[in-house]
């Protein structure tokens, strides 16, 4: 019979309770133990740190997060130091960065109380004041009023033409934006429909969304409109945020305007993404369109609601993800009836296919196998007449395939981006 000399759960909980809480604190513990609190030590570096933080259903960085919250919310203000100081000076794979501590100490407002997340507020900023050189984070002033929510960004109106409404989501990462980019939405739509995309390309770039005339909170002038109404639009929103060149991402109808705004505006365009979008419709198509004018112009759009969401979406989709479907039509129904008619006219009357070889930026061209409304044959022809456009078809996508595929939707557009 043989007796290993190591105590291997303690062995395996002190290398986890070192890879938290640093080498410097441990041994100051270690050094600190005595005849009275050696077994305590023995315990929870057994239990808590082995038995607990070894496990690997959780990643480091959210039992983190975790133990802050308990903390915050049971007042344990000293351990509450100790693992603030730890996370922000951890390892790599396991610190958190300033940013994400806020945001355990925002979620603790609520779940815990506003009071428990003043004095966490409180006791890390003392500590984000002593480490910071360390870390390279910098405090400087700023104004509650002049806050916004980072998922949503700074929202306004523009002033000059079309009043439109827009969002601008800065980069997280507190650096220079890689790219500017635009999301333009599709007819019915509003820039809503971009959110999920947005909060994530805003981790590096500065993120513009907006509210196509006629839709949303933007204006709707009287009238019918065609698609350089709808460039022009856009050109004047970019020129008055003074973006400079932008990556303009259209679905639909934002892709129609995206081709007409490189073709009358180049220099404000560095790269294009065409998603479930077309240069030109058939005559047959065109006249569809103008049934559906005349459709919501005596009906209203309720009447043509469930149509138009058959063609947005797939059965299946349809089936799976009702609410998500329920939303968008009552974004649909919603929309102002003057305004849909007017983008209503400007979409079926598209037509770039003949200069489309003017175009001289890099286009990546997205389709939905599934697509109906614009089918993958129409992809085809923008990437063909489009000098070096690629083309992604993504699976199981009808027309609005970034919802319906976000992952895969997201992924194809976040490496174009990054190969620019």
């Amino acid at each position: 019979m043989s007796f290993d000399p190591i105590d291997h759960d303690f062995e395996r909980g002190l290398n986890q309770r070192r890879a938290i809480l640093g080498d410097a604190w441990v041994d100051k513990s270690l050094g600190n133990a005595n005849s009275f609190n050696a077994e305590f030590q023995n315990m929870i570096t057994r239990f808590a740190w082995n038995e607990i933080w070894g496990r690997p259903g959780l990643d480091q960085k959210t039992r983190r997060a975790m133990v802050l919250s308990t903390t915050i919310a049971l007042g344990r203000w000293e351990e509450f130091d100790l693992h603030v100081r730890a996370a922000l000076l951890g390892q790599d794979a396991n610190r958190l960065t300033p940013d994400e501590l806020k945001e355990v100490l925002m979620q603790s407002a609520i779940y815990a109380g506003v009071p428990a997340a003043n004095t966490a507020f409180t006791h890390a900023l003392a500590i984000l004041r002593e480490v910071g050189p360390q870390i390279g984070y910098e405090l400087y002033a700023a104004t509650p009023a002049g806050a916004c929510h980072p998922g949503v960004g700074r929202e306004g109106r523009s002033s000059s033409g079309t009043a439109l409404h827009y969002t601008v989501r800065e980069p997280r990462s507190g650096k220079a934006p890689r790219h500017t980019v635009v999301l333009s939405h599709a007819l019915g739509c509003d820039l809503t429909m971009w959110d999920a995309l947005a909060t994530e390309l805003a981790q590096d770039c500065r993120v513009i969304t907006y509210d196509h005339r006629g839709h949303g909170s933007s204006d709707a002038p009287a009238g019918l409109y065609d698609m350089a109404d709808l460039a022009d639009d856009a050109a004047a929103l970019l020129r008055e945020l003074d973006t400079g060149p932008v990556v303009w991402v259209g679905l639909s109808m934002g892709g129609m305007a995206g081709q007409e705004l490189a073709l009358r505006h180049p220099s404000l365009v560095r790269a294009l993404v065409l998603a479930n979008t077309t240069s030109a419709y058939p005559e047959a198509t065109r006249e569809v369109w103008r049934q559906r004018i005349a459709t919501v112009r005596e009906q209203g759009i309720e009447a043509i609601a469930d149509a138009v969401m058959g063609r947005y979406f797939h059965d299946g989709f349809r089936g799976e993800h009702a609410a998500t479907v329920a939303r968008f039509r009552r974004r649909l129904v919603s929309t102002g009836k003057e305004g849909y008619i007017g983008c209503c006219n400007a979409v079926g009357n598209v037509d770039t296919t003949a200069r489309l070889g003017a175009i001289a930026v890099p286009v990546l061209v997205v389709a939905g196998e599934m697509d109906q409304g614009t089918p993958v044959s129409m992809a085809q022809t923008l990437q063909q007449a489009i000098p070096g456009a690629a083309l992604t078809v993504l699976a199981e996508a009808s027309h609005l395939s970034a919802i319906e595929q976000p992952a895969a939707f997201a992924a194809t557009v976040t490496a174009f981006i990054a190969g620019l």
